[in-house]
């Protein structure tokens, strides 16, 4: 990867994001200054149409939602059972986003009176969606409160694009939306989910605040909830708004135990607490492997494959184990573009692989107090997880950086699992520090 030039800060370290991929030190700005600077729009794998479907597509503009309760809106407003709608791509909630939804039952024959929500398109489909049904997604951002004049940031930006260009690309790591946009605590909730603890994985749900110490809507209540623990109180003190605890709140106050109330929540934001600690462990491991200068772009004994189709996408999630007797044919195939180096998204069938990329992920897991078998989360089976492997090194994209009013806007398309912010923060590197210059002699990528 880079010499490590420039050090994150320390709320992206704590997510392991703990490095960058280029050395070029960007200009520093704000992104997300407004919804409209922060545009996607999913590049969807359409179900087929069937006028006798027994599913409706949805294609939904929207500013500001976060997904699963813009589902649960769109559920509500169309008459459906709670959980019906279903969807391909988890997308931003300080966005304005495009993406299909999917549900049993007939087209809207009304508008949905949604606030910031328009129904672009519906049809009737022989299939509905699945989590990943869809190719990727189109961005649009605005960079403003630039800490440059435009004309240098843009020079400054144009550096950083070429360098991704000849370093082959950057790591795949998760963005911080990833663990809670607003409340960076998914994984936290996770973490005690693996381990088996679920009342302390309802409590942190319930309590944690943000570790900077800045003061968010209702974090008093959540203070206060963390010395009196009266769900009954707790109600009144919650804002409504903050449906997904109020809906935990209230089984509690009804006298049941922490499993019950954390299953009142659907099965889709349950498993995401589960993903993002999963998350965490691959950025860790990540920066583990950047740390120990093993390459992104170029197999090891030890690590994992996954083909890439014709397209470009990532062929299903079988991985092929690198070993010594393959180990030429795996560089062969990687330096061609017909694969991928992968690493773990660890479950209870993730296998011990030997090798420096094994070691790292054993390090990581004592480290984080768990093993694979819990992954099969007894007190919440519904949630476990196999287990799986993700693309290390997202090939860099075309990217379209042009002055605009006020600041500088970037256009690019991402394969899906890919986070835009990830990008971005190459490019603004706001927070970091520099370190000494570094070794010339340590490889790059």
């Amino acid at each position: 990867m880079s010499n490590n030039r420039w050090v994150p800060p320390a709320a992206e370290a704590r997510l392991g994001l703990e490095f960058y991929a280029t050395d070029s030190p960007g200009t520093a700005g704000h992104l997300k200054s407004s919804s409209e600077g922060f545009r996607v729009t999913e590049i969807s794998s359409y179900p087929l149409p069937d006028p006798d479907g027994a599913y409706v597509v949805l294609r939904v503009s929207s500013r500001d939602w976060e997904q699963h309760e813009l589902a649960d809106a769109l559920g509500r407003a169309l008459g459906l059972p709670p959980r019906a709608v279903r969807w391909a791509g988890t997308k931003d909630r300080r966005a304005v986003a495009e993406r299909l939804f999917s549900y049993r039952g007939r087209p809207p024959d009304r508008e949905l009176a949604l606030p910031n929500v328009t129904v672009v398109e519906a049809y009737r489909a022989r299939d509905g969606l699945t989590l990943g049904h869809h190719y990727g997604n189109r961005f649009d951002l605005l960079v403003d409160h630039l800490e440059t004049p435009v004309a240098e940031a843009l020079d400054s930006y144009r550096a950083v694009a070429a360098e991704l260009r000849a370093r082959g690309g950057l790591p795949n790591f998760f963005g911080p939306q990833r663990f809670g946009e607003v409340r960076p605590v998914t994984h936290e909730v996770g973490r005690w989910l693996i381990r088996g603890d679920v009342e302390r994985a309802v409590d942190v749900y319930l309590t944690e605040v943000p570790a900077d110490g800045s003061a968010g809507t209702g974090d008093l209540a959540r203070r206060d909830y963390a010395s009196h623990h009266d769900p009954t109180r707790a109600l009144r003190e919650f804002p409504r708004e903050y449906r997904f605890e109020r809906t935990i709140l209230q089984e509690l106050e009804q006298g049941r135990g922490a499993v019950r109330a954390f299953r009142s929540l659907s099965r889709e934001l349950r498993t995401l607490f589960v993903h993002a600690f999963q998350s965490l462990i691959f950025n860790r491991w990540l920066s583990a492997r950047h740390a120990s200068d093993l390459a992104f772009d170029r197999p090891v004994d030890g690590d994992r494959v996954v083909r890439l189709a014709r397209d470009g996408t990532v062929r299903g999630a079988e991985s092929t184990p690198v070993t010594a007797d393959n180990l030429s044919e795996c560089i062969q195939l990687v330096g061609r573009g017909r694969a991928l180096v992968a690493g773990p998204l660890v479950g209870f069938d993730t296998p011990t692989d030997p090798g420096a990329p094994g070691a790292l992920l054993e390090r990581i897991l004592a480290d984080e107090g768990v093993d694979r078998s819990m992954f099969g989360i007894p007190k919440a089976p519904e949630l476990a997880s196999r287990g799986t492997w993700r693309a290390i090194l997202v090939p860099p994209p075309p990217i379209g950086i042009d002055a605009t009013d006020g600041g500088v806007c970037f256009r690019f398309g991402l394969p899906k699992g890919a986070y835009a912010t990830v990008l971005a923060r190459e490019f603004l590197k706001n927070g970091a520090t520099m370190r000494a210059p570094p070794d010339a002699s340590k490889r790059a990528y």
